[in-house]
């Protein structure tokens, strides 16, 4: 059986971005509030460091390693926790996601 074909791929690799860049954007707010403390002087250099060393040791590498060795079940998540819109998703990726999807629909429902 083929895989999937160049252009499912390419759409695939577009959503794992997308996906990618809204989860990093959610996870860098509390960073991004420690800098706005830092510069109304509300917080130490030494601190805002080490909030952005936590971060990168931390989130940023979670992030990465999510993303780079499992997107698939990274990008389902993503769907089916509404980080991203089902609705903006092409329907062929929708359909090689049907596994990792079902994994997390299914969860959703026994938690329930």
């Amino acid at each position: 059986m083929a895989g999937p074909s160049k252009r499912i791929k390419r759409r695939f690799r577009e959503c794992v971005a997308a996906a990618r860049e809204e989860e990093l954007r959610r996870a860098l707010h509390p960073v991004a509030e420690a800098v706005r403390r830092w510069e109304r002087k509300e917080l130490s250099s030494a601190d805002l460091s080490e909030i952005i060393r936590r971060f990168d040791e931390g989130t940023a590498r979670k992030l990465w390693a999510r993303y780079d060795t499992v997107p698939e079940m990274a990008l389902a998540h993503a769907i089916t926790s509404g980080m991203l819109d089902r609705d903006t998703i092409p329907s062929e990726v929708l359909e090689h996601l049907a596994g990792p999807l079902r994994f997390y629909e299914e969860g959703e429902t026994t938690r329930r």
